[in-house]
């Protein structure tokens, strides 16, 4: 099993999406590359924390490579606008990919340098080596599939995993 450390805004949309893709064995949100230990939610939101809401991503690099997670990743948020996705606005909110090592970065770069030709601005998502991870609060994890009828899940989260769904038919796990 492989680990990568994703953020790309809120992380309910991520761990949605990526809860789908084959491979992936298991996704879990948290907070990472921050100043202070066991931080909570609303530390987290409030920005003092310095963190970033993320999901670690568990997967088996046999049925998905880090390219393909990372070209699922960068088509279903922004990496364009620093510190924010869509309303929601803020440090926690940044495009960031956490690797552990230096092969993960350069894969990491070139997988940046792949999708920055589907953008017309620069990507700015921060490349950093693995901080600690803290695993979020119970209630946020799973959070779409538990509250498919919320309004955040219905208005922000849905059209990203229908985009998804869309486009990497291949990628969906049965």
């Amino acid at each position: 099993m492989k680990e990568i450390v994703l953020g790309g805004g809120c992380f309910w949309c991520v761990e949605a999406v990526f809860r789908r893709v084959k491979g992936v064995k298991k996704v879990t949100s948290g907070y990472a590359g921050g100043m202070r230990e066991n931080p909570t939610y609303q530390q987290v939101c409030s920005g003092a924390s310095g963190h970033a809401e993320v999901v670690k991503i568990l997967y088996d690099e046999n049925e998905v490579s880090l390219d393909t997670l990372l070209e699922v990743f960068f088509a279903i948020h922004d990496p364009t606008t620093l510190n924010r996705q869509g309303a929601d606005v803020g440090t926690q909110y940044r495009s960031v990919v956490y690797y552990g090592d230096e092969e993960e970065k350069e894969i990491i770069q070139k997988a940046i340098a792949k999708a920055q030709k589907n953008f017309s601005d620069p990507i700015v998502t921060e490349v950093s080596p693995k901080p600690p991870f803290y695993e979020a609060e119970s209630y946020h994890q799973n959070y779409y599939d538990t509250n498919p009828n919320q309004g955040y899940c219905q208005v922000v989260i849905r059209p990203k995993v229908q985009k998804f769904l869309t486009k990497f038919t291949e990628m969906i796990k049965n």
